[in-house]
């Protein structure tokens, strides 16, 4: 632990269970002032557990939680706020039909004898919005606004609120390139003015660049802190998921005949896409965002319609004209948006396995549950699904433990083709590495898959081949023996094409 001489924070033995589930096991951690303290760990790993603590919005269960001196506990968000802690949250809180002003003062307006003073919130509005790099009107209704631009008008309330304390839980899940240096920049700055920064991230390499310290958790226990210096990516995942994970490519041997081909398909979205697919291989499809390869996995699969072109299915012209026609075929397909396309978040985990096998699982007009439950119960156990009952809400799940869940779905339909569309996205290391693994082992049953993903490190470690494409086309397709990052980003920039 730190220097107490320099600490604005010290969590000592802090626990919480949800009903069977121990969120939080006597977990430490300190916070000194002006420095970012990374705290990093697998979905289910405590982490916003103790940040929803810190902030108010939960009581611990046990363990002490001293601040500026004082032993704290906070009842409610209120209470945390007043004293100078400030939380932004990965999901964001804003009020999408009120203006940015009122956003930023939510709460807590400036006024004199009962009058709002506009002028003058609008004035702070502005500075706030220049230090966080944006040069929009404090008018403007956040309805209005991107993704990215509420992502920073979060970050400059939590500025204007006076912290001592800022927690950012994934602050720039929604940043460009260019805007996370615009947030390492305002980080920096609060740095120099003594405020202390808690840094939720699941990025290992952004972590590295912007932390002073990291903090890992592991299973809702404290498994260590270590300096800047003498932390690495691997060294951190490995203390993230307690073991090494491998992330070389692993052939499969028996790769089949053709069972997929795609023939000059065209839409508004893309043109003249032709590809085959075979038995058992593992295809990525590898672009830059806006590269038109969602449009192409949906109009296979009957989500979206196409223009022209030939999709030839275990030697059968077909084109599905919804996604229920594909299954019945047996192509399966999961959506990048797991939360909006994919997830009945306020359902059990029960229904969301199951809903692709009800129909099939009828006995004239009844529900044969001894079957689901069966299906639901090998798939929990094969996927390593961690759970505490099927009967509570999907929502109740970690991200990665999500992703499982709608995987177990599409193959309980015991698909021939699988498509995944961004499988680990906005999943924890350990959780990629099972996924990966899981996918490997399909496709060494002979199931094909279509992967697309935006992570060039994924493609590597899972391709048998990789199509890139780029505006709509495809540029290049790669053998196993072609691939690296250079050539992949070439094909995706359109700087070679075949």
């Amino acid at each position: 632990m730190a220097n107490s001489s320099n600490l604005i924070l010290n969590i000592e033995g802090i626990s919480k269970r949800y009903g069977g589930l121990q969120a939080l096991d006597n977990v430490n951690f300190d916070l000194k002032r002006g420095e970012v303290h990374a705290v990093v760990g697998e979905n289910g790993a405590g982490k916003s557990t103790m940040m929803k603590i810190l902030g108010g919005i939960i009581q611990r269960d046990s363990g002490t939680v001293v601040y500026n001196g004082e032993p704290v506990e906070f009842k409610n968000p209120n209470e945390s706020i007043s004293s100078g802690i400030a939380i932004i949250h990965q999901e964001l809180s804003v009020l999408p039909t009120l203006s940015v002003t009122e956003n930023i003062y939510m709460g807590r307006m400036i006024q004199r004898n009962r009058r709002l003073l506009w002028k003058e919130m609008t004035k702070g509005a502005k500075g706030l919005l220049k230090r966080v790099g944006l040069s929009i009107d404090p008018g403007t209704l956040m309805n209005d606004l991107t993704i990215s631009e509420r992502q920073l008008i979060e970050i400059a309330k939590a500025i204007s609120i006076d912290s001592n304390i800022i927690i950012m839980d994934e602050p720039n899940s929604s940043l460009s390139e260019t805007e996370t240096k615009i947030l390492f920049n305002v980080i920096h700055d609060l740095k120099k003015n003594g405020i202390a920064i808690i840094y939720v991230s699941h990025k290992i390499e952004e972590v590295l660049t912007i932390s002073d310290r990291i903090t890992v958790l592991r299973d809702g226990r404290y498994v260590d802190t270590i300096e800047k210096k003498n932390a690495t990516v691997d060294k951190i995942i490995q203390m993230m998921v307690g073991r090494e994970l491998k992330r070389e490519h692993v052939q499969n041997p028996n790769i089949g005949d053709v069972i997929l081909q795609v023939k000059k398909l065209t839409s508004s979205k893309f043109k003249n896409v032709s590809f085959d697919l075979r038995r058992g291989e593992i295809l990525c499809f590898a672009g830059l965002v806006g590269a038109g390869r969602s449009e192409v996995a949906r109009a296979i699969f009957g989500a979206d319609n196409f223009a022209e072109g030939e999709i030839i299915f275990e030697n059968n012209k077909v084109r599905f004209h919804r996604p229920s026609e594909a299954l019945s075929r047996g192509i399966a397909m999961l959506a990048e948006d797991r939360k909006k396309l994919s997830l009945f978040m306020g359902l059990p985990i029960r229904f969301n396995m199951s809903i692709s096998i009800l129909p099939q699982s009828k006995r004239t007009f009844f529900i044969n549950q001894k079957k689901i439950n069966k299906t639901i119960n090998e798939f929990v156990k094969t996927l390593n699904i961690k759970l505490s009952s099927v009967d509570y809400p999907v929502s109740s799940l970690s991200g990665g433990n999500q992703q499982k869940t709608v995987i177990a779905r599409w193959l309980a339909t015991r698909p021939k083709i699988l498509i995944l569309d961004e499988p680990t996205h906005g999943v924890d290391v350990g959780a990629k590495s099972e996924i990966y693994q899981l996918i490997r082992e399909l496709a060494g049953a002979g199931i094909s898959i279509i992967l697309i993903s935006s992570e060039l490190p994924e493609v590597l470690a899972m391709a048998d081949r990789v199509a890139v494409m780029h505006e709509g086309e495809i540029t290049g397709i790669l053998n196993r023996n072609e691939l690296s990052e250079e050539k992949i980003m070439a094909y995706a920039t359109g700087v070679l094409s075949r």
